[in-house]
């Protein structure tokens, strides 16, 4: 349950933004696709350069190696994430500022998985998704938002939205009344909008993403890149990049993740306590 913290702001419990559970089975279907530059003009050849060095910003990316293409100056790649995981938020906002930036092309296909289906300690056949609808799932409305919104042609609305409700302003998205103002703020259909929600094949996306996330590309955590060349890369920044950080970021990520197949994980130790 949701605790207030001492300013009054409801903080949800944490959530470990890995698995500790096996793999799953089964296929998949339906996808969110937003290009950081929709509204642009066509951007000139933008070539992400290697890198050899890890920024600091980085504090674990584990990949996934197979055989890589070189880069093109489109930079295409699903994104597996929950709207629960702080490092997807940190990620998010890092694209958003690309996006602002205008100095690459990207496109990111958001990809559904659910922490609380891979962290589950429940019989191996209960599904987040096929869990009763009276069942307190954490997590499970923030997807069937996105997915209601999505068929309003508004996911891209309040994608970021739902992030920084649960992230910056520390809110609780599984309370239907937050995730309720949250879509009135995005512009939703709200008649329409709670007619999606009660519907029992809003959460089939989820499913079919969850599912293809773990069997196809052994997804255990998020967020988890996977580019069109098949190399798959779980990362985590330590913070927010600042101060026009963003774009060499994110060339870093993708210099290591889809052009190195010999670096298999990086993670940084913490140095221990001094108490």
């Amino acid at each position: 349950m949701a605790a207030p913290n001492s300013n009054g702001a409801v903080t949800a419990p944490k959530i470990n933004c890995v698995s500790t559970r096996p793999k799953e089975r089964p296929d998949h279907d339906g996808r969110q696709t937003i290009s950081t530059n929709e509204n642009a003009a066509t951007i000139g050849s933008n070539r992400v350069a290697r890198s050899g060095l890890i920024q600091r910003q980085l504090s674990g990316i584990s990949v996934s190696a197979t055989c890589v293409a070189p880069l093109v100056d489109l930079i295409e790649f699903e994104l597996f994430y929950d709207y629960l995981c702080p490092f997807v938020y940190r990620t998010a906002e890092m694209l958003e500022s690309v996006r602002e930036s205008r100095e690459r092309q990207v496109e990111v296909s958001w990809r559904y998985f659910s922490l609380s289906q891979v962290n589950s300690r429940q019989d191996p056949s209960w599904t987040v998704w096929g869990a009763p609808a009276t069942e307190p799932v954490q997590g499970r409305l923030a997807f069937a938002a996105a997915e209601a919104a999505r068929r309003q042609g508004r996911f891209g609305e309040i994608h970021m939205a739902l992030l920084r409700a649960r992230h910056r302003d520390r809110q609780n998205l599984d309370d239907p009344a937050v995730v309720e103002g949250v879509a009135q703020q995005s512009g939703l259909d709200l008649d329409r909008f709670r007619r999606d929600l009660a519907d029992p094949d809003i959460l089939h996306t989820l499913a079919s993403d969850h599912q293809e996330a773990r069997s196809k590309h052994g997804v255990f955590g998020t967020p988890t890149f996977v580019f069109r060349n098949g190399a798959a890369a779980y990362v985590r920044l330590a913070q927010q990049p600042l101060n026009g950080d963003a774009v060499r970021i994110l060339d870093e990520v993708v210099a290591i993740a889809a052009r190195e197949p010999s670096i298999l994980e990086i993670k940084r130790p913490v140095k221990p306590s001094l108490d």
